[in-house]
Parts: C-alpha cells; structure tokens; sequence
C-alpha cells in the first residue's frame, strides 16, 4: 500500500512541476513566436534567447504590492484565482502521457489514474474553471470586471454544448470513456480520429481555443473595451495565478486534442513521451498563431457563432456518426 502510495506521489508531483515549468516557458514561447510573427524579437535581454524571462517576470509578481481595493468582497476576491487555478490542473489526472515503462522491474503507467469515465472527468473538470472568471469579476466591484464575468459565462454557455457534442462522435466510434483505451485504438497514424472526424476535430478545436478565452475569444478580457475585464482589479500573484491557469488550460486542451484526435503518444522510431510531446508543442504553436493572426470576434458575433453554426455542425455530426454506427 505504501509503495503504491508513493508512486502516486511522485506521479503527482512531477506532473505539477512539468505544467507549472510548462505554463512558464509557454508565455516566452508566445512572446518569440508573436515577436517573429510580428517582424520583432520578442523577450532577448534576460538570459540567452530571453530564456530567464518567465524566471524574472515571476520574481516581478512576486514582489509587487497586492493591491486590493476597498469596494471588493475580499473572501471571493481572493478565492477567484485559486477556483480558476486548481481545475486546470486536475485535467492531468487522466491524460496519459506515455505507454508503461519498467523501473526497476516494475510496470509503471505513466498516467496518474487510468479512469474508465476520463472524458466524462476531463469535461466536468475543466467547465469548472469559469466560476473562477465570473467569481472574480462579481467580487471586484467594478463594471468592467462585472461585464467580463458576466461575458464569460454566456460564452461559456454557447459553445459548451457544441463543445460536448464534437467529441460524442469519437466516443461512438472508440466505444469506450477511457483515455488510455482511446489512445490504444490508434496505433496507427490512419487510425487517428481526426481522419476518421475531421468536422468533430474542427469543431473541438475551436471550442478549446474558446474555453481557454483565447484570441479571437477573449471577450472576457477584450481591453480595447473592458480595460482587462475580470482582471482588473487583480494584481501581484493574484494576478499571475490567472494567467497560470490560462496557459495550464491551453496545455490541457493541447494534450486532450493530441489524446482525442492525432493518436497521443503514439508514433514510429521516438520514444512514445517525445511523441506525445511533440504533437503538445505543435498545437500550442497553433495556439499562438491563431492570436497573432485573427481579430476578436465581437460579443454577438460569437453568440450566433456558438448557436447558429456549432451547435447544428456538432449536432450533425453526432447524428451522421451515430447512423454510420449503426449501419
């Protein structure tokens, strides 16, 4: 019992270390890659290639005066960031990152908890990170961050269901809610389901792109009108705590795409968690791309987007899968 225990803990405890290092070099990745996009540098001064950045920009936050104005509702104000913090990183429970290796002559899975219902958890767990936004925005007392929480629910409730729907189709075909179970039924890259779901991948990736508020969804923030909407009145680590999320969701989002639809860790000649890594780092780049590339969608554009387009796509797209099935 022991030992198990301590493999659990040494699983938990690498994984948190890897997203949270993750989520710090994903805001210099973002900033070299808009820079070059944008014909600049990007961050070159702290470290070679700018590589101490995230380093400095932490010890920044860090030291920087907590600001807390007097009209907020200091308990919810302070549970905000911690509410949207946590569920970005329970997602890592269930994504399987590698296939089993043997340490020491032991079988080791290198999965925190293989659960037959992973995609039910994953989807549950990552549609909790909203009341963080629209905690924080309720609490700060100001109108701006009143509005961004308030847009980030209707957001949410837009393309959540379309968002359910694009990966009802895998499920249909794999015939099975287990990660690792997905994972295994595309041992070859023609079994990928993004082959076999090309209008459920496309669907699932715009509503990630939307779920983690990310240009051209970030309707929450959108300071050309909000100033920087739910956040505006957080600052020092609060801040920053946001922002740990943001970036942690969209490395769950990259992981659950690269686990759903281009095979996980599968992949000829590399080690499988290089592959797995790989496929991670390539939609993160998508990720920073699509910013650097496409404007905001104004608020009601994306209302009809979410009702009028996704939905009746997601929605056909179950229907079609669901007959092919059965015929």
């Amino acid at each position: 019992m022991l030992e198990y225990a301590i493999i659990a803990a040494i699983k938990v405890t690498t994984i948190i270390v890897v997203v949270l290092t993750g989520c710090a070099y994903a805001t210099w990745l973002e900033r070299k890659l808009l820079g070059h996009l944008q014909h600049r540098i990007g961050p070159a001064y702290a470290g070679p290639y700018g590589l101490l950045q995230p380093i400095a920009d932490a010890v920044k936050l860090i030291f920087k005066e907590d600001i807390v104005p007097d009209r907020v509702e200091k308990v919810t104000h302070s549970l905000a960031p911690i509410i949207s913090f946590i569920p970005a990183f329970l997602s890592f429970a269930v994504i399987p990152v590698g296939d089993t290796v043997s340490i020491f002559g032991r079988q080791i899975d290198p999965v925190i908890s293989d659960l037959n219902i992973g995609v039910l958890f994953i989807f549950a767990v990552t549609s909790l990170g909203v009341y963080g936004i629209v905690l924080a925005g309720w609490s700060s007392g100001c109108k701006y961050s009143l509005l961004g929480g308030v847009r980030s629910s209707a957001q949410m409730i837009s393309y959540e269901i379309a968002y359910g729907l694009s990966i009802i189709g895998v499920i249909l075909l794999a015939g099975t809610l287990s990660m690792q179970d997905l994972v295994t039924q595309q041992s070859s890259i023609f079994d990928w389901f993004i082959f076999r779901q090309p209008l459920g991948f496309i669907i699932f990736v715009i509503c990630g792109v939307a779920e983690t508020n990310r240009a051209p969804f970030d309707l929450p923030e959108a300071e050309s009108e909000l100033v920087a909407g739910y956040l505006t009145e957080y600052s020092s680590m609060k801040y920053s705590m946001f922002f740990v999320a943001e970036y942690a969701n969209m490395i769950t989002v990259s992981c659950v795409v690269t686990t759903f639809f281009l095979g996980g860790w599968q992949g000829p000649l590399l080690p499988p968690i290089l592959w797995f890594a790989i496929k991670v780092f390539l939609f993160m780049a998508f990720y920073i791309w699509i910013r650097g590339t496409l404007p905001r969608f104004r608020y009601d554009q994306l209302m009809n987007f979410g009702w009028k387009i996704l939905f009746p796509l997601a929605l056909l797209n179950t229907m079609l899968t669901a007959w092919i099935k059965l015929w």
